[in-house]
């Protein structure tokens, strides 16, 4: 083999071992991997995405009675924090004329006007409602009162590896991860899809789950419908961030001119060899 056969081959498998190590495997990049067969046929959802209540939480309280309006004076009050009323406008359910806000407590209490405490702590809305109807009614307070309660300050921090970090102030009760990770932009290109990690509190412990995005099973996983106060992170690819840097850059900017000079090399000694 001549001399510049040789060359050049040594030169060829340098530069393609160099841009090898820039391909990502689109085996890591692509979402819900396995859909095709899993979802072929409708499948049921079995999550609880309802959120449960929280001390710190802030809700809105409304209090209607389908009899006389004026049996509604007692609860028609301010109170010292998180008072809102006439047209309240909050982040995940609209807005309520006449709802009043308040604070759950540590002790997961919600201290209402003429009611006094009544215990929310880890109840959606919903049962929360019932337990102050429940309460209005012992109290004699009002027969067949309507309470409604929503949710005033739910939302979920994401940092990390996504184009826009933030907190995202939820709109419903029905979220998944996919929503909020949306709402940031979607992850970059240096994120970790196998491994987003998500905290949450419960019952006064913090608990951590493991996200894949690129297994289609992340539908059944519990922290796929997220919770007010999640936190999320998206942990970068340690490669890809090494990819990214400056060093990088110029050690791929370096392959391409060494391709391209290789080539002249190449071309140069072939001419040679004919002369020869």
């Amino acid at each position: 083999m001549k001399k510049s056969s040789i060359f050049l081959s040594a030169i060829l498998v340098l530069f393609v071992g160099m841009m090898s190590t820039s391909c990502v495997s689109r085996k890591k990049l692509v979402y819900f991997q396995g859909s095709d067969t899993l979802y072929s046929h409708p499948q049921q959802i079995s999550q609880q995405y309802e959120m449960k209540l929280k001390p710190a939480d802030q809700v809105l309280v409304k209090i209607t009675h389908s009899g006389e309006p004026e049996l509604l004076s007692p609860f028609a009050q301010d109170v010292t924090m998180g008072s809102l009323r006439n047209n309240s406008t909050y982040s995940n359910a609209g807005t309520l004329s006449n709802a009043y806000g308040y604070t759950v407590t540590n002790n997961g209490e919600l201290i209402l006007p003429a009611v006094g405490n009544v215990y929310v702590d880890n109840m959606t809305c919903e049962e929360a409602a019932r337990a102050i109807e429940k309460k209005v009614v012992e109290l004699n307070l009002l027969q067949q009162p309507e309470v409604t309660v929503r949710l005033m300050n739910a939302r979920v921090t994401v940092v990390g590896a996504v184009r826009t970090p933030r907190s995202v102030s939820l709109t419903s009760e029905r979220n998944t991860v996919i929503d909020v990770l949306a709402q940031c932009g979607d992850l970059d290109v240096t994120s970790l899809r196998k491994n987003i990690k998500l905290f949450r509190e419960v019952n006064g412990e913090r608990q951590m789950y493991t996200l894949d995005l690129t297994d289609v099973n992340i539908f059944n996983n519990p922290a796929f419908y997220v919770q007010q106060n999640d936190m999320i992170y998206v942990e970068p690819n340690k490669s890809l961030g090494v990819k990214s840097s400056a060093f990088y850059t110029f050690l791929s900017a370096g392959a391409s001119i060494l391709g391209l000079a290789s080539s002249i090399i190449a071309l140069v000694f072939a001419i040679k060899d004919e002369a020869n």
